[in-house]
């Protein structure tokens, strides 16, 4: 990467995600330069151009093929990421990609690998690991506020999409595992290291598209410390995580997806008493960019970033693989084609 300066950076693709949050972030940062745009419709990469003062370019090859960029933001489908992360990578640019890096172990493996070898930079986005929420619970549970950690459980559900979302295809989207269920296993991760294996799991697929609806999962450490999650898009919405310790409970609601004007409360139950903690506001769209754009000047933890991703697509392969699947006629919104 060219240096001093910004770091130039092109976006493939329109996503809402891009728009309404990713992209504005990256122009906020004073240390990246937002150059481009990419959309396979022109009208689209023009609107969406015009709205953050960078070129529309029609066509992803063409972005790549550019010789001002650095970096490349991917936001387009789950399904669609291992192709575009590897001609990015193979175009010599560092990648912030949403999650799922992949839909699976193998394909995160041979992408994580070409990227150590070029020096890249391959940043898997999970942006609620950048909010500071998640540093205070670990200080609580660091200082043994609720004791011996014994188990962990998380959820993640989101009501039924439009019929023509694209999560409800496998080929696309991928389905209620690799776009919700990936955050509390992220989760389950961060609390108690790579040393998780599935226990066993349930999926429910819709018969008509064979997509995961939703699903649970079961999950331990070696010490038999338990991480319990559930994920789905057919359900009321839900976004928390609890851990459970040997001296009282830890709760912390809006887990995943905070506004940045959300203040978290920290719920902590035991036997002398319950307690709340309010914390200040974070921004964890704005800290993503910020440890992305650190990570390709200094090579901050893009180890550790690289590690996760491969520790996070093998549990997520393992949890497909080890699942009981039922097969269901859905009735909700998404049903109606």
């Amino acid at each position: 990467m060219r240096n001093p300066g910004p770091l130039r950076l092109g976006v493939l693709g329109c996503a809402d995600i891009a728009r309404r949050h990713m992209v504005p972030a990256l122009v906020a940062d004073e240390d990246i330069t937002v150059v481009a745009v990419a959309s396979r419709t022109a009208a689209k990469a023009a609107s969406f151009a015009e709205s953050f003062g960078c070129a529309p370019v029609h066509g992803y090859e063409r972005l790549l093929a550019r010789t001002d960029i650095d970096a490349v933001y991917i936001p387009l489908p789950a399904m669609l990421h291992a192709e575009w992360v590897d001609r990015a990578l193979a175009s010599g640019r560092h990648v912030l990609v949403e999650k799922p890096l992949t839909a699976s172990h193998a394909q995160t493996a041979a992408l994580v690998a070409w990227a150590r070898a070029q020096k890249l930079v391959l940043f898997e986005n999970f942006m609620f690991t950048h909010h500071s929420q998640h540093a205070r619970v670990r200080a609580l549970l660091e200082s043994d506020e609720i004791g011996e950690l014994r188990a962990f459980s998380a959820t993640f559900t989101i009501p039924p999409r439009p019929a023509d979302d694209i999560r409800y295809d496998p080929a696309t989207g991928g389905g209620a595992l690799l776009d919700v269920g990936v955050h509390p296993v992220r989760a389950a991760l961060s609390f108690l290291g790579p040393d998780l294996e599935v226990a066993g799991a349930v999926l429910r697929r819709d018969a008509r598209t064979g997509a995961v609806l939703s699903g649970h999962a079961l999950l331990h450490t070696s010490e038999g410390v338990a991480a319990r999650i559930a994920f789905g898009m057919e359900h009321a919405y839900a976004c928390a995580y609890e851990l459970h310790g040997a001296k009282g409970r830890l709760t912390l609601d809006r887990a995943f997806t905070p506004p940045a004007d959300h203040r978290p409360v920290v719920r902590i139950e035991r036997k002398d008493g319950s307690r709340e903690l309010h914390l200040e506001p974070d921004h964890q769209f704005a800290n993503a960019v910020r440890a992305f754009a650190t990570a390709v000047r200094y090579g901050t933890g893009r180890d550790t970033y690289a590690d996760l991703s491969l520790q996070q697509a093998a549990l997520v392969d393992a949890i497909t693989t080890r699942a009981t699947t039922v097969t269901v006629r859905t009735r909700g919104a998404h049903a109606r084609r």
